[in-house]
């Protein structure tokens, strides 16, 4: 039984992956900016790209986290 924690976060890290890929193509891949012209799709893709690595950045720390976690825990520290 010692293995499940490693099992556990290895399916956490599936389940906010398939999320992750939901909440970008419902919410974000939908956002436009208009009225700058030609900086349209520049602004646009811009915005899409900080959101994304945003989101990114949230998960690896999630992960990091519950990883350290899970460790801590199999070696009683």
């Amino acid at each position: 039984m010692i293995a499940l924690p490693i099992f556990i976060f290895v399916f956490v890290m599936w389940i906010l992956m398939i999320i992750g890929g939901g909440i970008l193509v419902l919410t974000i891949a939908p956002i436009s900016v208009s009225g700058y012209g030609d900086l349209d799709r520049v602004l646009s893709s811009g915005l899409q790209a900080i959101i994304a690595i945003i989101l990114v950045i949230i998960w690896i720390l999630v992960l990091s986290k519950m990883k350290k976690a899970i460790f801590h825990k199999m070696l009683k520290l």
